[in-house]
């Protein structure tokens, strides 16, 4: 059975997935917004000049292998997360962020410990795809350029101000200037447990099952 994962980039990207247990249905993906009325910084407008998009980090072959995903029934909404590392060992942290649905995944060891929907960019400030290792832990950042925003837990993925982060009006209609917005609860968890050099893998609307094979 297949789920939802995210696309590739510099035709070496590997697949992922954000999606329910093998032998049930795959997750569906939100519809995007149609009215983009934040950024990172709750009520603050939307940009209208793009930015450049980062450069993704270089890829390794550490082979990803998925053993479990979390029994979601249904396409996460905006504002719900998902999280049960209960019995899974200990195992790397890899981070995987589908575009298209709008959902980030935890996985510890291989196995899907918890999963949000997102806040994204938009296509004057995309979220960039890429494989991104977590370059600082922030608990109580603030953004200097949107007016001293709060972003609380903030992992952040490039110097340029890519990152995950906490703070953030997840809801249909708000979008951010190529952030990962989460839920506070969500990313207060992940946060506790992620690292320096974690890796971050940001795709776009492939699928793949519970037993593949990824690069990470």
């Amino acid at each position: 059975m297949t789920k939802w994962i995210g696309g590739a980039t510099l035709g070496i990207l590997a697949l992922l997935l954000v999606g329910v247990m093998a032998g049930k249905a795959m997750r569906p993906s939100e519809p995007a917004p149609v009215e983009l009325a934040s950024v990172d910084a709750p009520g603050a407008p939307a940009g209208a000049t793009a930015e450049a998009t980062p450069s993704p980090s270089p890829t390794t072959d550490d082979p990803f292998v998925i053993k479990r995903v979390l029994p979601i029934t249904g396409p996460i909404k905006y504002g719900e997360w998902h999280w049960d590392d209960e019995g899974v060992p200990d195992g790397p942290l890899v981070m995987t962020v589908d575009l298209d649905a709008r959902v980030l995944s935890v996985f510890r060891g291989g196995y899907e410990i918890g999963a949000t929907a997102v806040m994204l960019g938009t296509d004057n400030h995309p979220t960039p795809l890429g494989v991104f290792p977590i370059l600082s832990k922030e608990r109580h950042n603030v953004s200097e350029k949107y007016g001293d925003a709060p972003m609380p837990w903030t992992l952040r993925l490039t110097w340029d101000g890519i990152a995950i982060h906490g703070g953030s009006e997840v809801e249909r209609g708000f979008a951010s200037h190529g952030c990962i917005g989460t839920p506070n609860e969500f990313v207060s968890r992940l946060f506790a447990i992620a690292k320096k050099g974690d890796k971050v893998i940001i795709t776009r609307g492939q699928t793949t099952g519970v037993g593949g094979s990824l690069a990470s």
